[in-house]
Formats: structure tokens, C-alpha cells, sequence
């Protein structure tokens, strides 16, 4: 059996997904770019920014679901550009500093929307 995860404090999904989906013990969270849910609109700033605005995104549909960062078993980072790099490492970091995730991060050639930079991770329930 599977739950859907909703919350309004998180982008409306921009395509025929959910924001998330638990199944058995673990939840995966579709990807999140940096749209701001109170407007719908993404996010015109850096990558800082987009990334900061990613995770928050995140971190609201995991606590739909009675979760947080430190459930995160695994991360999947998506770059429009290799060159943010270092830049979205900073951010990363400042989320994910102990108990960190396995992780990938890779360059796209194009993100939804226009994005900088795209997040998907996968928890597990306690």
C-alpha cells in the first residue's frame, strides 16, 4: 500500500505527479526545484538561492509526512551548470552536516522551468 504526502506548504507538482509517495517504510520525495509555493512562480535568483528555496520545499513535504532531514537516506542533485558546484556544495552543507545522505550530483542539459538546480531524495520513516 502506498500514502500520498500533500502539503501547501510546497510547490503544487508541475506535471501528473505527487510531491511525494510513502511506501512500506520509506518515503520518495519527487524532485523540487525552487518555486515558491505561495506564488508558484520559480525563483529568478542565484544558486544559492534556488538551492536554499529546494530544500525548504523539501523539508516541508517531509514534515507532511512527520519527517525530517535526518531521515534522508539518499539524494539525487541536479545542476544546470557544473560550474555551481562549489556554490551549491556550500548550501548542501549547511543542511546535511552530520548524518549526511548518500548523494549524487550531476549536470543536466535543462531543468523544468528554467531551474538551476533540481533535488529529489528518498527517507526512511523512523
Amino acid at each position: 500500500m502506498k500514502q500520498i504526502i500533500y502539503t501547501a506548504d510546497a510547490p503544487e507538482p508541475v506535471g501528473p505527479y505527487s510531491q511525494a509517495v510513502i511506501a512500506g517504510n520509506t518515503l520518495y520525495c519527487s524532485g523540487q526545484i525552487a518555486i515558491d509555493p505561495s506564488t508558484g512562480k520559480l525563483s529568478d535568483g542565484n544558486i544559492t538561492e534556488q538551492a536554499h528555496l529546494c530544500i525548504k520545499n523539501i523539508k516541508n513535504i517531509l514534515k507532511a509526512a512527520n519527517m525530517n532531514l535526518n531521515n534522508v537516506v539518499k539524494t539525487s542533485c541536479f545542476l544546470k551548470e557544473m560550474g555551481d558546484f562549489a556554490e551549491f556544495n556550500e548550501v548542501y552543507a549547511q543542511y546535511f552536516n552530520e548524518n549526511k545522505p548518500a548523494r549524487s550530483c550531476v549536470a543536466v542539459k535543462e531543468l523544468p522551468k528554467g531551474a538551476l538546480v533540481e533535488i529529489e531524495v528518498i527517507a526512511i520513516c523512523n
